[in-house]
């Protein structure tokens, strides 16, 4: 089947895109738009074209799968060219979304014509790229320098008749007019002079202010080199003719294609794509109806899944075991929908809406019309195991019942509702209406069907769901207990925690260790870990961290943890006095204190993460290492333009990994860093965790 086709209404000729599903420019697209232009220009009785998609959208960007592959002419630049130097006035039909490559051929045709509902992008950002056949050239000269720098850096489609891209869009039709619309806005600038944008000028912008972005980002960005490069190509619009900004373009987009940090951002997109898809769950079964959602639990994390679900469009009942905390959540909830109106992501209709399919109760009973419960209780087996004993009396025959424990036995709390097979785990991540992932717990009994409709509820609640098995922690917790615990053995060898922090932050963790552990509350892991049934008999098993629980210095939301938060402030203070007390745990301990480096810092943390993935792999807890990279890149702030804990490990290569590894085996014995037999096998054979099926 042909990607691309000509036909004729009257003089004007309809280039028509039909590679679905969403029209990616590949090459059989480009070669076959690069033939229609030829024919147009040969045809003397067509005096203008239309370029159209079929389909629900206008292209929606390159096709990256052929990113690994060696380049096919013509390439996207050349088209992009090709249609800004027509003789005979070329007009874009854009619907759905113009995003990437996409918006950048219809910034090469000379007029875009676009449906109401339609949205255009720049988002190359967000793989580590930048626009690279035209777009740092072209956007400025239609909307200004800018405002072309605000839409490439955030990477973020527009709606057509949003003001900040005025200019971009010529006419703007009703959707279901779109096409007769743009055949006759080009009917109607057939014979006169063609208007190419490579011809206009951008008007001049102060040195000053592209230094400025460069330092705003670079703080936001910690090192990712693409958005100072779409700085500076978009600077040189201003100052350079077309042809050297195209040059410039071209050549900083190929740096950053093959750019580690490209690399490990296009892994970060395929293994979200790939996560949903469980290998051995049957493809016929048909998931559950969800209607109806019961929240057991008021809390900061039960209120927020409420709202996540409320703004889903689900109805929802949220519970607890009293007045207070039902007044609690109800109030939390309320605060929140209107935090998103203040915010601009929500009209006050939408929240009232939302509102009105909202309840409370503090009555178990009220779960008895429920298509799924969501418990959010404290994390205690014996708490969840009587709360899933009321949920197997009370709800009604096919009601899914989820727990979000984030570390216990999923088995053990669904063999108390004596329906296991309705039961799964929903391990959601505070703030729940914010933070993308969601680890979904399959038991050992959890049937297809609810395993199904969990993966669809995720996409519902517009997360990531990713399915793991049933241990300790998961993948995420189990993984975050060897990240913690290097950092807390190096806080016992010397290395401070305000060194540790800034040396992972500037590697590229959202956070450091110990401001994250003051930030979530040191109480919340203190609890988990008296819960743990397989603790190390190790004395300096986050050792520094339960001394700080017992003093009552429990983070932010006492004033002191690890750090000194004074007068509520948010922003940590290193504390002489938890250095002091660190320093004699280590010496009653018989640690000797020493300097460490700040690459034994990110090794022993980092390799923490790696040894640990490795385990998880060889107990088949995760199905794909690339599950793996999701939970870290979205639920604990690893660097996506590192792809996650695994991929990095493939791009360290595993046979340096192993030998660093069996290097702390040695230096700090085997009960933590004994190498898995995975790791060791794929690094004598020079294989990969993304080799793993």
């Amino acid at each position: 089947m042909s990607t691309t086709e000509l036909n004729r209404q009257g003089r004007i000729a309809v280039i028509s895109i039909n590679n679905p599903p969403v029209n990616a420019l590949s090459h059989s697209v480009r070669s076959g738009l690069m033939q229609c232009l030829q024919q147009l220009a040969d045809d003397h009785d067509l005096d203008a074209a239309v370029v159209h998609c079929i389909g629900r959208t206008f292209c929606a960007g390159a096709d990256i799968r052929e990113f690994g592959r060696p380049p096919q002419q013509p390439f996207l630049p050349e088209l992009v060219l090709a249609l800004d130097a027509s003789a005979k006035p070329v007009v874009a039909a854009l619907h759905g979304t113009a995003l990437g490559g996409g918006l950048e051929v219809a910034m090469g045709c000379h007029y875009r014509v676009a449906a109401k509902s339609a949205k255009v992008g720049l988002p190359e950002v967000l793989l580590g790229l930048l626009p690279g056949a035209g777009g740092t050239q072209l956007l400025p000269r239609l909307i200004g320098a800018e405002a072309a720098l605000d839409v490439i850096l955030d990477g973020k489609p527009r709606n057509v008749a949003d003001p900040s891209i005025k200019g971009l869009i010529d006419a703007i039709a009703d959707d279901d007019d779109l096409l007769a619309s743009a055949v006759r806005f080009a009917t109607e600038v057939a014979g006169k002079p063609v208007q190419r944008c490579s011809d206009r000028s951008v008007a001049a912008v102060d040195a000053d202010y592209f230094e400025q972005r460069r330092s705003a980002i670079a703080k936001r960005t910690r090192g990712l080199i693409s958005p100072k490069k779409i700085i500076d190509c978009v600077q040189a619009a201003t100052t350079s003719s077309f042809a050297e900004g195209m040059r410039l373009e071209r050549e900083a987009f190929l740096e950053c294609q093959s750019s580690s940090q490209s690399a490990g951002l296009r892994h970060a997109f395929f293994a979200e794509r790939t996560a949903s898809k469980v290998p051995n769950l049957n493809a016929e079964v048909t998931a559950r109806t969800l209607e109806q959602i019961v929240v057991i639990g008021a809390g900061t994390m039960g209120a927020g899944i409420a709202h996540n679900c409320l703004t889903a469009g689900y109805r929802v009942r949220l519970l607890d075991k009293d007045a207070d905390g039902v007044a609690r959540g109800d109030a939390t909830v309320r605060r929140l929908m209107q935090g998103g109106v203040d915010r601009g992501k929500l009209t006050t209709a939408a929240a009232d809406a939302c509102l009105a399919r909202f309840e409370t109760s503090d009555d178990l009973t009220a779960v008895s019309d429920a298509d799924l419960v969501i418990e959010a209780v404290f994390e205690n087996m014996a708490v969840k195991q009587q709360v899933f004993r009321g949920l197997g009396e009370h709800c009604k025959p096919g009601a899914i019942l989820a727990s979000n424990t984030s570390t216990l036995d999923v088995d053990a709390i669904a063999a108390a509702s004596g329906r296991a097979g309705d039961v799964i785990g929903m391990h959601f991540f505070s703030p729940a209406h914010i933070m993308r992932l969601l680890e979904i717990v399959r038991g050992r009994e959890t049937a297809d069907d609810v395993l199904a409709t969990s993966i669809a509820f995720a996409k519902a609640l517009g997360k990531i769901g990713v399915v793991v098995g049933n241990c300790y922690g998961f993948v995420g917790n189990r993984m975050l207990y060897s990240y913690g615990r290097e950092n807390q053995m190096l806080l016992l060898e010397g290395a401070a925690p305000e060194v540790i922090d800034r040396v992972l932050q500037d590697w590229g963790m959202a956070m450091g260790p110990n401001a994250v552990n003051d930030l979530a509350g040191m109480d919340i892991g203190y609890k988990a870990r008296k819960e743990r049934k397989d603790r190390p008999d190790d004395p300096r098993f986050y050792r520094v961290a339960d001394v700080l629980v017992e003093k009552g210095w429990l983070g932010q939301k006492t004033g002191r943890g690890t750090y000194l938060y004074p007068d509520g402030s948010r922003t940590p203070v290193p504390d002489p006095e938890v250095q002091a007390l660190i320093n004699a745990e280590a010496a009653r301990l018989g640690i000797e204190q020493r300097e460490i480096s700040e690459q034994e810092i990110i090794e022993r943390c980092i390799y923490g993460l790696i040894i640990e993935g490795a385990r998880i792999l060889e107990d088949k807890i995760a199905y794909r290492a690339s599950d793996i990279d999701v939970v870290w890149t979205n639920g604990y702030g690893f660097p996506k333009y590192r792809g996650g804990p695994m991929h990095y490990a493939d791009q360290v290569g595993l046979d340096k990994v192993y030998a660093r590894i069996c290097e702390f085996c040695e230096r700090f014995g085997d009960t933590y860093w004994k190498p898995p037999a995975l790791l060791a096998e794929l690094a004598k054979n020079g294989g990969k965790f993304s080799d793993l099926g």
